[in-house]
């Protein structure tokens, strides 16, 4: 089989969304199974300047880099330049990594949907969410075969659009087991990073970007709840990652915190920075009104970080039902958690031992070995 791979979400102006390192990552494996495997030949994409990653990658046995100049142009690519691409590829399928495309080709396409946000989250509104409908639209009608982050997702993409159940394959996503793991943080380089963000204290932790559907502003006042009936704990709040969009609030509220301890922003974090501020937190708390997998949840998990979450969206199916849920609309709900979390020793241990536990399902390998699956049981069927 000849896969060609959409490398469009590898910009290097995606460089810090979570799409960008899922398509890295896949890359990586797909490369890896390609080399050792002789059945799927891997096709890729690359222009000058699109992406240091493809850029650095290395023909083998089982990759072929092809120039592609329409990456340049994302509209044109888009709107039709992949589907050239890839016939001119003479690929048998397309894989792409992100719905943000439109799979009307002679080539048979299979596209990752992470989550539906334009529907229950929409990051925009007006005419941006309707383009983005509309490629979310286009993805589901149009490709032949549909790779979900979880069940919820899936679910949610039948509900919607009246998909065929055999039409959708549920793939979990991995983590990078090298960075989030249970190891001990090195003192000194974590120090270094405390430092960098003023912290001075054991703190709670939210790591991702900073944007509506987080649920920062409950989380901060759930916090001062906390705080207020618990000031012995001397607990800071840090939410570590960029500012992402409609952040004003969130960014008002933490500044406008006049409880005990501290709600810190860190802005964004080193890919060497972020597993030190993981593994120091004393609590990581997931707060999200909606999430397609969640990352930041099994990376916490990982560590070994007590982690408490909404029950939300995939957030008790990815996490195996093992972690402690609250509602996220309620303030009230969410620092009852939070106090139960950081003062009760048995729960603590709980949520350490469960945690490590499932999240040691996950891996990146088996994301692009199941992912490969669905691809070559396709592309057999269809022979």
């Amino acid at each position: 089989m000849i896969l060609a791979f959409d490398t469009s979400a590898l910009s290097n102006q995606l460089r810090y969304s979570g799409i960008h390192r899922y398509s890295v990552t896949l890359l990586r494996e797909f490369q890896k199974f390609a080399d050792s495997n002789g059945c799927v030949t891997l096709r890729v994409f690359s222009s000058n300047g699109h992406s240091d990653e493809v850029s650095n990658l290395k023909p083998s046995s089982g990759v072929e880099i092809l120039h592609a100049r329409g990456l340049q142009h994302s509209r044109f690519w888009t709107l039709g330049g992949l589907a050239l691409a890839a016939l001119h590829a003479g690929a048998d399928l397309v894989f792409s990594p992100s719905f943000y495309t439109c799979p009307w080709g002679l080539v048979p396409t299979v596209v990752t949907i992470h989550d539906v946000t334009p529907l229950t989250s929409p990051t925009w509104f007006g005419w941006t969410n309707k383009v983005e409908r509309a490629f979310l639209w286009n993805a589901t009608k149009f490709s032949r075969k549909l790779v979900a982050d979880s069940e919820c997702t899936r679910n949610d993409l039948i509900s919607n659009y009246g998909l065929l159940p055999e039409k959708t394959a549920v793939v979990y996503l991995g983590y990078d087991r090298d960075r989030f793991n249970g190891i001990a943080a090195e003192t000194a380089e974590q120090s270094v990073v405390f430092a960098r963000c003023q912290i001075r204290s054991p703190y709670i932790l939210h790591h991702g970007t900073i944007q509506p559907r987080k649920n920062l502003e409950r989380l901060i006042q759930a916090y001062g709840l906390l705080m207020e009936r618990c000031p012995d704990l001397g607990l800071d709040l840090v939410l570590a990652g960029p500012l992402g969009w409609h952040y004003d609030h969130v960014v008002r509220t933490a500044n406008d915190y006049a409880g005990p301890g501290r709600v810190i922003l860190t802005g964004p974090t080193t890919e060497h920075e972020l597993p030190l501020l993981v593994k120091g937190a004393a609590l990581c708390v997931i707060p999200s009104l909606y999430e397609g997998f969640c990352l930041p949840m099994l990376e916490a998990m990982a560590c070994g970080v007590p982690t408490i979450v909404s029950n939300t969206s995939c957030l008790p199916e990815v996490s195996g039902g093992i972690l402690r849920y609250f509602d996220p609309l309620s303030v009230e709900d969410m620092a009852a958690a939070m106090e139960k979390a950081t003062c009760d020793s048995s729960v603590r241990g709980e949520l350490v031992t469960n945690g490590i536990r499932r999240a040691a399902e996950f891996s990146w390998e088996r994301c692009a070995r199941e992912t490969l699956e669905v691809l070559i049981s396709l592309h057999e069927n269809r022979a």
